[in-house]
Order: C-alpha cells, then structure tokens, then sequence
C-alpha cells in the first residue's frame, strides 16, 4: 500500500492547553508522527484547509514552516518508496528524519508513548506518560534540547524529584532510565553526539536500591483462608488473592485473563502479560474450591474465570486495559487481612 504525509493538528495538549502541529506520515493504516516543535490554541487550526488561521500572530511563518517540511517529506517518500518498498511508517521517519538535529527532549518522549500505543502496550504507557510528566514540571517548558541534559541538569531533576514530590528512590531511577533510554536514541539518530551521553562511568549512575520482600508465613495465610463475615465483594477479593498466591505470585492482570480453557489436564497453562513467556502449572488442591466457587458462571469454554473481563470488547485494548485497571484500583484493592 501506498504511503502518505499529511499536516495534522494533534489533540493532545501541552500544560499551556496548546495543541501540537505535526506532519503524519501513514503507511498500511500505521502512522508515526513528527512534531515540529509549536504549539497553537485549537481555535486557531483550520481543520478543513490544513492551516494555521490568521488569529495566530505568526500564522504566515508556521504556515510556511509547515508547507516547507511536507514538501520536504512527501519528497523524501518518493524516493524511499522505490527504495523501502516494505518500510513501515516509523522506518520511513527514520530515513527521513535521521540527519536532522532539532527534535527536542519531548518530542522524542511522544513519539516513545505514540508507539507504545500503536503496539498496545498501555501499561507501559501509562507508566511512562506519569514519569514524563515530573520531567515537564521540572523543566517547565517542552521546549528542552538533548544538550541540556547534562551532569548537573539530572543532579538537579534528582532533588527535585525527591523535594518537591517525594518520590522514592526507585521512581526516580525509573525516571532516569527513560531519560537514557531516549537520549541513547537521540544519539542514534544523530540529534546529538554521545560525547555529551550524561551517564555511566564518573557520570550520572543509575542504581536502584537494595529492597527486602517480606512474605506472609503459614499462620497469617490461613488466618486470611479462615475469615468469615465477608461480605460477596471481600469473598471475590480473597478467591483473586488466593488464587495468586498459589500460583507463586501470579500477576493480577494474569489472572483476570485467566480463561475456563487455560485449565485442562490439571494444570493451568497461561502466556504472561509483562514478557509473553509461556507456563505450565499443577493446579494445587485449594485452588479446585476457588474454581467451583466461579463454575456455575462458566458460559462457554473460553469464558474468563473471573467476571471482570467478561463484558470487555477483546478487539480493544484500551477496554481490557480499563477494566483491569479499574478491577485491580477498586473490587480488588480491599486488604482481605487487618
């Protein structure tokens, strides 16, 4: 299939309550886009035109600006396209892209989070949207070169993080990690030189803290086995905890998605969400009385054990990720122990 470029206005707001321009480049219904690096009030785009209205004061020069940068990537399609007859969109972006040495810090974060939501991969994204978000506190302008981020800007971020919103160790190494992992593709890119790479050797570590887990032992599991006076909710509440528990730890989200067809030979065979790695378990004795508990609710073969992917609309992961999201914050949040 053919692919195309095409000056867009992105519905996703800046702090400001601006809106980004950018050039989308399509190909096989795929997209990836490119920021510009401006942002206009959405009352000043004209949808139909494609163009910047006359209310903006520097309406004639993005105009400009953006007519400048489509011509330049319809032009650089043509020539990739009897070159990358198969290229995907984000590879046609890097062809085009690679030897430019504007996009800031930010704009290489939305395009992190546009992948990560055209693979589907919303936990991640939810994760790292909240991390980028602290970065554009801190910075409080979008507009941040890779070059700026050096020794004494992370050192800076570090305090602040820890001062200003407490955050623990561990979220502010994740918060870094992000940071090299977009700065590693900037270098990649050529948007800057890896002399300036801020981290590793007498520069900028990233090491997480040292942590103790602290299991429950053999009493205070069976003192959670042996509640009474819950209520249906706790009792569902308790069945998930359970069920994770004898399953060494199972995910939550695993076992929500766990399905009446996962079961068979006495074992429970299941693909996990974070690494897709494929498993095999012996079903343990107590779990049979948490599965009688489910089986008259049991619909059909695939039906999902537990009801609360069961009216989700399997062709939309942000639907499935909502109602796990909302089981593992609201019906599953209760302590079954006190």
């Amino acid at each position: 299939m053919s692919s195309n470029a095409k000056i867009v206005l992105r519905k996703k707001p800046n702090t400001k309550g601006q809106y980004p321009l950018a050039i989308r480049i399509t190909k096989n219904r795929r997209s990836t886009y490119q920021y510009v690096g401006h942002y206009i009030d959405i009352e000043e785009w004209d949808e139909k035109n494609l163009r910047v209205k006359k209310s903006n004061p520097n309406a004639d020069s993005l105009n400009k600006l953006l007519s400048q940068q489509l011509s330049d990537a319809n032009k650089a399609l043509i020539d990739l396209q009897s070159e990358y007859k198969d290229a995907s969109a984000n590879q046609i972006k890097k062809e085009i892209y690679a030897s430019g040495n504007s996009s800031t810090f930010f704009e290489l974060a939305q395009e992190h989070l546009d992948e990560l939501e055209v693979a589907e991969k919303l936990n991640r994204l939810s994760t790292d949207s909240a991390l980028i978000s602290y970065i554009v506190k801190f910075h409080k302008s979008k507009q941040l070169s890779f070059q700026e981020i050096d020794e004494r800007f992370l050192k800076k971020l570090m305090i602040y993080l820890k001062v200003k919103h407490n955050l623990a160790e561990t979220s502010i190494m994740n918060i870094l990690v992000l940071i090299r992992l977009l700065f590693n593709r900037a270098i990649k890119l050529k948007i800057v030189s890896r002399e300036l790479y801020p981290f590793g050797g007498d520069k900028i570590k990233i090491k997480f803290p040292e942590t103790t887990k602290i299991g429950l032992n053999i009493i205070e599991i069976r003192a959670i086995e042996d509640l009474d006076n819950l209520t249906p909710n706790e009792i569902h509440t308790r069945n998930v905890w359970l069920f994770s528990f004898y399953f060494a730890g199972m995910r939550v989200t695993d076992v929500l998605w766990t399905k009446w067809s996962d079961i068979y030979d006495n074992r429970l065979h299941y693909r996990m969400n974070k690494n897709s790695k494929l498993l095999s378990l012996k079903i343990p004795d107590k779990v049979l009385s948490i599965l009688d508990f489910y089986r008259d609710d049991k619909k059909h073969a695939t039906d999902f054990v537990f009801p609360e992917l069961k009216k989700a609309n399997l062709d939309d992961a942000k639907d499935i990720y909502n109602k796990r999201k909302t089981a593992t914050k609201k019906g599953l949040s209760h302590k079954v122990c006190k």
